[in-house]
Parts: structure tokens; C-alpha cells; sequence
């Protein structure tokens, strides 16, 4: 399923939009920096103190929550290829309330290596988190939201999502869009898709952090330069 997926330009996005994304790749890097500093990574943060590691297994085990924006994460492993992955997800502010725990949205998983570094982004079928199925736009607009502003278990790890989600905005447009089209496709030859157990990722892109904050940095740096030109040209 994954054939028809591109890695996303960056000539389309506003000056604004490419500012945000180098600034939320930079405190990404920071975040795993600091970890590094001291002898840990992310995914090491995460199982710290939960006993053994088993699959499937919820890591921490009640999952993370934000109360104020209604945001939630838990890591697990069950897939070859990876140490396992982040999945993370969304409310909107009306659900964002007690009794409301069914309402969350999956917005994306952040596949993890052995060494808690990022490796790829992935969405999948309704049925794999038992999530409230929102089209792109809106999940789109629920990942905007997303932040866990607290210190629970990891401070480094919780701000390193966010900007996970911010930095990398142009992978999620196309990973939803991939989704929603694939869904679509499949909804023709089987009306019970979202619970066909046979189809559990939709989409996956790789990642690598460090190259990908180069990237965003040379756009930047490449509009600037345009703009500048635009100037001397016009006077």
C-alpha cells in the first residue's frame, strides 16, 4: 500500500509554515540530545521502571494524557523490522472531558529502532487502536493540538512528540491523504474495511530526524534568499 506514497515537498509551504517546522525539528533534536547527554534515549525513557518489556504490552501502562488538550500516547511492539512504536493520539475540545475516553483519534505511530531513534511514520485501520475514525482535515487539525504539557513519565519525551508532529506536518498531509484514499478504494470490494484484520498499516514513510531538519533548514534558507533576490531585482 505504500507504493503510491511520496516523500512530501517543501516548495509549496509559506515562509511561516517552514519557520515552525525548523523550529519544532530543532527542539525534537534537542530533546534526543539531552537524552544522549546523559546516557538514555527515548524509548529507554519510556519502559524505565515498567517491569518487563512484552508485546503488546501498553508502555507506560495507563497510557499518557494530557487533561487540558485531551492528547494521549502509549508505546508497544508486536511488528519485525523495529524496537516498536509510538501511537499517538487526538481529541477534539468538546470530547476533551471525563466519560469521553472513545472519542480519541489516532493521528499517527512513530516506529522506533533498538536504539530510540526514529525510523518511520505510519497510520493504520481503524480497528488496530479501536479509535474514532475522522477524515484528514480533522485529524489534521487534531494533531495541530497535540501536546503533552506535562513531566509525566518523560519531559524530553513528551516535548519530542510534539515536535515530532509539527516538525514532520507535510508527512502526516500526506500519510491521511494516502489513508483516506486507500480506505476509500477498499471500501468498494469490502463495506466492512475498518475491521478487515487482514489490513493493518495503510501507509508508512521513512524518517530520519537530522537529515530532514537540513531539509527544512535549506528551504527556509533558499525562500530567503529568493526573497532577497526579489528585492534586488525590483530595485
Amino acid at each position: 500500500m505504500n507504493s503510491s506514497i511520496e516523500t512530501p515537498r517543501l516548495d509549496c509551504y509559506s515562509k511561516a509554515a517552514l519557520a515552525d517546522m525548523v523550529k519544532a525539528a530543532r527542539e525534537a533534536l534537542n530533546c534526543q540530545r539531552v537524552l544522549h547527554k546523559a546516557g538514555l534515549n527515548l524509548v529507554g525513557e519510556i519502559l524505565k521502571g515498567q517491569g518487563d518489556f512484552v508485546e503488546l504490552d501498553h508502555y507506560p501502562r495507563d497510557d499518557v494524557y494530557d487533561a487540558d488538550s485531551g492528547s494521549q500516547y502509549y508505546y508497544h511492539a508486536h511488528r519485525e523490522g523495529e524496537h516498536g512504536h509510538f501511537h499517538l493520539f487526538g481529541r477534539p475540545a468538546e470530547a476533551n472531558r471525563p466519560g469521553q475516553v472513545k472519542a480519541a483519534t489516532h493521528l499517527v505511530a512513530v516506529s522506533m529502532d533498538a536504539w530510540g531513534k526514529p525510523i518511520a511514520l505510519f497510520t493504520t485501520n481503524r480497528w488496530v487502536t479501536a479509535e474514532h475514525w475522522r477524515p484528514a482535515p480533522e485529524t489534521l487539525a487534531l494533531a495541530e493540538r497535540f501536546e503533552i504539557d506535562h513531566a509525566w513519565p518523560s519531559w524530553p519525551v513528551n516535548r519530542w512528540l510534539g515536535a515530532m508532529l509539527r516538525c514532520y506536518r507535510p508527512y502526516l498531509e500526506v500519510l491521511l491523504a494516502h489513508r483516506d484514499q486507500e480506505i476509500q478504494r477498499l471500501k468498494r470490494e469490502d463495506s466492512n474495511i475498518f475491521e478487515d484484520r487482514r489490513i493493518e498499516v495503510i501507509g508508512q514513510l521513512p524518517v530520519a530526524l537530522p537529515a530532514w531538519a537540513r531539509s527544512l533548514e535549506q528551504a527556509l534558507s533558499r525562500m530567503d534568499r529568493a526573497k532577497q533576490q526579489s528585492v534586488i531585482d525590483g530595485s
